[in-house]
């Protein structure tokens, strides 16, 4: 079973869906230029140095670590008929489409457990102190926080019973959502507008990275803004001009080192 989940990881994962990462990644890069949704506070070359280093450590972990800890943990649940998914006796397109919901509502909570538990907070809060937000904020993740959420996905994977096919798909869904909503596009309003009726946009997640506790605290969605709506954490009435983006007790450009040093420090402070 080893060698065929590495072997369907890498055909579906790593030669489809990375080529097709990397691409959105290059398009939003370029659009962004052009269509700047907020005024950059630091240039621009200074930013892409320091995150392409962080985005160095944190890929082969996510890439090592993290999914193939979710595609096992998916395999095992098929294999052993563990998790509700695979007790149901659903049509395989309906029990895709109830996986693909159920990992977005995961990382929804996932996402909002990093604000609100203070040791996950301690990694989760290097990825908002970018003083900027564009595509490459998307991977700015400290490797700690990556390695803290493999028992928590892997887990519910496990609970659910989602398959390896479901997984890495909504894998591939994820990370293009994730570069889309971190990235600087100014879409037009009315796009904006209708897009925003289902899926996390960059207006929206903008208000999620400003340094007012009250506005961060909401916007925590990743692929469909449903949850927002279903906890009451979904926030959209913040004008961009007026976001601040980072936290507001680091206002300094931050290097590699200490980016990778904060979750140890003693000073560390919940965003509330």
């Amino acid at each position: 079973m080893k060698k065929s989940i590495s072997s369907f990881t890498y055909r579906l994962y790593d030669f489809r869906g990375v080529p097709l990462v990397a691409l959105a990644v290059g398009t939003l890069f370029v659009l962004e230029q052009r269509y700047a949704l907020r005024r950059q506070r630091l240039p621009l070359l200074k930013r892409l140095k320091t995150n392409a280093q962080v985005v160095s450590i944190a890929m082969p972990v996510l890439r090592l670590a993290l999914i193939p800890a979710q595609v096992k943990a998916a395999a095992l649940t098929e294999e052993k008929k563990l998790g509700l998914l695979q007790r149901l006796p659903l049509p395989l397109p309906l029990a895709h489409a109830i996986s693909f919901l159920a990992l977005d509502w995961m990382n929804y909570l996932w996402h909002r457990l990093n604000h609100h538990w203070p040791l996950l907070w301690r990694f989760h809060q290097v990825h908002h102190t970018d003083l900027d937000m564009d595509v490459s904020t998307a991977l700015r993740f400290h490797i700690g926080e990556i390695l803290g959420s493999v028992p928590f996905k892997a887990g519910f994977i496990l609970l659910m019973g989602t398959t390896p096919r479901a997984t890495l798909i909504y894998e591939i869904f994820f990370e293009l959502a994730n570069n889309f909503h971190h990235s600087n596009l100014r879409l037009p309003l009315k796009t904006d507008d209708a897009l925003g009726q289902i899926i996390v946009t960059p207006r929206m997640h903008g208000i999620h990275h400003s340094v007012v506790a009250r506005e961060t605290n909401n916007n925590y969605s990743v692929i469909f803004n449903l949850w927002d709506r279903l906890h009451h954490t979904l926030r959209l009435d913040v004008p961009q001009e007026s976001i601040n983006i980072g936290v507001p007790y680091v206002r300094h450009h931050q290097e590699v080192g200490e980016f990778l040093m904060m979750p140890f420090k003693e000073q560390v402070t919940m965003n509330k």
